[in-house]
Order: structure tokens, then sequence, then C-alpha cells
């Protein structure tokens, strides 16, 4: 027994006890205030759940940056160096390649399903143009030139044409107009397949090719001569 008066385990729980007793009064002064402090009053300023996710966002980025930095060679000034000299080539990159385009796809059938006279193309182009639907006006008005020509016999009416096949048969009869046939075959195929925006001025140019194909006189011993089966 310590001189003290009392055994070693006795009075290590009566220090434990007169250091910190549990005051079960307290108790519901707690969950009170919790309660209060839980009230849509209190937090009517705080960050809305998409602010929330942005700030973590940022702090993401944040802490990114630092140890991509620390990393770096010279810390953030030359982190800020790796970056101008990424942004750089990627710059020389697109200047020397161009803008990305779409691969083109394959050229197709000129007309759709449902067969419409020359007249007809040329009223659906001329509402497009009206419109300002360039795309739409330049297919409408390559299709009313070879419809025209089909119905004036210089061509053989083909399903599954394309306006290439149509431009180089049409240059037969009309060598005259053959160039610019072909053109206006290309910005028909560049528009329809190969995801391009045309213009006022292109549409202008082939509408004024079918115009003048109204009152071409065709040479038919080259027709006859070289149109295709």
């Amino acid at each position: 027994m310590s001189i003290t008066g009392g055994p070693a385990p006795a009075r290590a729980a009566l220090g434990t006890a007169a250091d910190g007793p549990v005051d079960p009064s307290r108790l519901p002064a707690r969950e009170a205030a919790e309660r209060e402090l839980s009230k849509p009053m209190y937090h009517e300023n705080d960050p809305n759940l998409l602010q929330r996710a942005m700030n973590r966002f940022w702090d993401w980025v944040g802490d990114l940056l630092s140890s991509v930095s620390g990393a770096a060679p010279g810390g953030v000034l030359g982190l800020v160096v790796i970056l101008l000299a990424v942004t750089a080539l990627v710059a020389a990159l697109w200047w020397r390649l161009g803008t990305p385009h779409r691969t083109p796809a394959r050229p197709g059938s000129l007309f759709d399903d449902r067969p419409r006279s020359a007249a007809e193309h040329r009223t659906a182009a001329d509402t497009h143009a009206a419109a300002g639907r360039w795309n739409q006006a330049v297919q409408e008005r390559m299709r009313a030139i070879v419809r025209s020509l089909e119905e004036r016999t210089l061509l053989d009416p083909r399903p599954g044409r394309t306006a290439d096949e149509a431009a180089t048969e049409a240059g037969r009869p009309l060598p005259a107009h053959a160039d610019r046939l072909r053109a206006a075959a290309r910005e028909f195929d560049d528009v329809t397949y190969g995801g391009r925006t045309t213009d006022q001025q292109a549409y202008l140019r082939i509408q004024g090719l079918d115009l003048d194909l109204e009152q071409a006189k065709p040479q038919l011993s080259n027709a006859a001569g070289g149109t295709a089966t």
C-alpha cells in the first residue's frame, strides 16, 4: 500500500473522474444548439452545389499546378516557359497544316428517290436562295441543270448518276461549257459530301451556267460518239 493513502488504481480512477466528469445535463443544450444552427436562416449565404463543385475543381487545379511546378525545372517560371513552348508548337502546326477538314464522303447519286422536273428544281433553288440557304440552292440548281439536259435528250436518264459523271457526259455535246460543268459538279460535291459551306457567288455562277445552257446549241456528233451506255 502506498504511503499516500490508497492503492494506485483507485487513485487513478479518482483522478480521472475529477479531471473531466461527463455532465449529462449538457447534452440537451448541445442538441438544441445544433438544431438552431441547422435552420436555413443560418445558411442563406452558403455556396450551392455547383459552387461547391467549382471550388473543389479549382482547388484540384491549384494542387495539380503546384505539384507540376514543383517537379518542373525552375518551379513556376519553368512551368510557364513549358506552357508557352507547347502553345507555340501547336500554333506552328496549325499554321503549317491548316484548319482540319472533315474527310469528304464518297459522292453519291445526284437525285433523290422522288423524280422532279427541271422547273421544279429551279423553283426549289430560287426558294432556298431567297432565304439565304446557299448550300441547298446550289444543290437544287445543279440538279436542275442535269434534269434539263435529260429533258432535252442530251443526257440519257440514268438512276444513280453522280454530278461528276453528269458533267463529264454533258461536256461532250456542250464542249464550250465543259469546264464550267465540271466546276459546278465539284461545288455540288463539296457542299453535299465534303461538309463545305458555299455562298451567293457560287450559286450565281451555277445559276448563270444553267441559263447559258438553256440557250446553248449542242454538238450532237460529239454526243453520239462519246455518250456512255
